[in-house]
C-alpha cells in the first residue's frame, strides 16, 4: 500500500490590546472585539475566571463585568457564575483547581463557539489556558493579565500549563489566545514585589535581543522602582512586542531545543520549587539571570563590566540576587534543576548565555563546578551596594 503523507499549515492571529479601565461602560474595546462574533445561528457564551487575590483588590469587578456585558455585549451570554481560583503558583499545583474549571465549562455549556476569559496573574492564566485548551479540544481563550509579568511576558505568549509531580509546567499545551487585553490600571493595586517581578522578564529579553532597550531600562531603573506608570507602560509594551515578535519569527511551538526566552530560567524554575514558591517567578528569574551572567564571565564569554551593569540594574530595580537555597545540600539540588531542564528539552541541553549585552549565544553544557563558583560569587556580593 502506498504511504499517505500529510502536510498542512494553520494560521494563528491575535492582538494584544493596551488600554485603561477595560470594563468601564465608556471603553468600547471589548465591545468592538466581540463585534467580530455576531454570526447568526450561534449562541456564544463566555465563562469568566478571576484570580482570587486580584478580585479582593477590586471589590466592584464582578458587578462591572456583568454590567459591561449586559449593556455593551448583549449577544454574548455571560455565564451566571464568575468563577474564582487562588492566585499564584498554588493554583497550578492543585489538581482540584483544574477539575473545578473543567466542571464549570461543562456545567455552563461552554462550547467551541464560546469563550473562556481568564483575569489574573501569570499562574492563573496558565491554568485557565490549559483548561480551555483541553476542554472540547480547544475553547477560544481571552487573557486579561493583571500583573506586570503577565502583561509583558507570559500572558502574551502561546503557552498554558499546570505543575505535576513537583515539576513546573509538566502538563501543558501550545494554544494561542484569540486576544489579550492589557489594562494599565489593574497594576495599581500590585504590591512592590509583583510590580518589580515582571521587570526581570523585560531585562531578560533586552539582554538577549536589544541593547538599546537594556540601556533604556538602565536609564529608567529608579523610575521603574518608584512605580512610574509612564515608564512601566513603555516597558510592558516594548517587552510584549519583542516577545510576540520572537514567537512569530521563531519556533512558537518549541519543536526544537532552542528556547532563548528561557534565558535565566533553568535555575529560576528550580529555585521556585526549593523555596516552596516563597520566591516568586520574577524574583527567581532575576537571580537566574545574575547566576548565568556570572557563569558566562567565569568561562570567558561575558565581560566583567557587562556583568556589573546587569547586576547594578537588577539591584537598583529592587531585586535580591542571592538565596540560600541555591547553595543548599552542597548545591546538588540546584544541579538537579539543570538535569530536569535537560529532560524537559528532550535530553539535549540548550542554555542561552550572554556573549555581550544584547547578544545571546546557545551552549549545550554547563560545568557544575563553575555553577557552584557562580553561586558563591552571588553570595559574597549580596551585601555590596550597586
Amino acid at each position: 500500500m502506498q504511504t499517505i503523507k500529510q502536510r498542512f499549515q494553520v494560521e494563528y492571529n491575535y492582538a494584544v490590546f493596551f488600554t485603561q479601565n477595560l470594563f468601564s461602560a465608556q471603553n468600547p474595546l471589548l465591545k468592538d472585539f466581540f463585534q467580530e462574533y455576531t454570526e447568526q445561528g450561534f449562541q456564544r457564551k463566555a465563562l469568566v475566571i478571576v484570580d482570587e487575590g486580584f478580585e479582593q483588590t477590586q471589590p466592584d469587578l464582578k458587578n462591572n463585568i456583568r454590567t459591561y456585558f449586559a449593556q455593551n455585549v448583549p449577544h454574548i451570554q455571560l455565564s451566571p457564575e464568575i468563577v474564582t481560583v487562588p492566585g499564584g503558583e498554588a493554583c497550578k499545583n492543585d489538581p482540584a483547581q483544574f477539575d473545578k474549571l473543567v466542571e464549570a465549562v461543562d456545567k455552563f455549556g461552554i462550547d467551541r463557539h464560546s469563550f473562556v476569559i481568564g483575569i489574573g496573574g501569570g499562574a492563573v492564566l496558565d491554568l485557565v489556558g490549559y483548561a480551555a485548551a483541553v476542554s472540547h479540544r480547544g475553547i477560544k481563550l481571552i487573557r486579561i493579565p493583571t500583573t506586570v509579568l503577565a502583561q509583558n511576558d507570559s500572558g502574551v505568549g502561546v503557552k498554558n500549563s499546570i505543575n505535576f509531580h513537583g515539576k513546573k509546567n509538566f502538563l501543558g499545551t501550545f494554544a494561542p489566545p484569540v486576544a489579550v487585553f492589557n489594562d494599565l490600571t489593574f497594576l495599581r493595586t500590585l504590591d512592590d514585589r509583583d510590580w518589580r517581578g515582571g521587570i526581570a522578564e523585560a531585562v531578560k529579553v533586552a539582554l538577549i535581543k536589544d541593547v538599546t532597550f537594556f540601556e533604556w531600562i538602565e536609564e529608567h531603573a529608579t523610575a521603574l522602582a518608584n512605580r512610574d506608570e509612564d515608564a512601566m507602560a513603555y516597558l510592558i509594551h516594548r517587552c510584549a512586542e519583542m516577545h510576540t515578535d520572537h514567537i512569530a519569527g521563531g519556533d512558537p511551538f518549541e519543536f526544537g531545543s532552542s528556547r532563548p526566552l528561557d534565558f535565566g530560567h533553568w535555575a529560576a524554575h528550580k529555585l521556585e520549587y526549593l523555596t516552596g514558591f516563597q520566591v516568586r517567578h520574577g524574583e527567581a528569574v532575576a537571580i537566574g539571570i545574575a547566576l548565568d551572567c556570572v557563569y558566562a564571565n567565569k568561562i570567558g564569554m561575558l565581560a566583567e563590566n557587562d556583568v556589573q551593569r546587569i547586576i547594578d540594574v537588577l539591584t537598583k530595580v529592587g531585586f535580591e540576587l542571592y538565596h540560600s537555597k541555591l547553595a543548599e545540600n552542597d548545591k546538588i539540588n540546584l544541579r538537579n534543576g539543570l538535569q530536569e531542564f535537560r529532560e524537559h528539552l528532550g535530553g539535549r541541553l540548550t542554555i542561552m548565555l550572554l556573549e555581550k549585552i544584547g547578544k545571546g549565544v546557545e551552549v549545550h553544557e554547563l560545568d557544575a563546578d563553575i555553577i557552584a563558583q557562580s553561586v558563591d560569587y552571588l553570595e559574597s556580593s549580596k551585601n555590596i551596594p550597586a
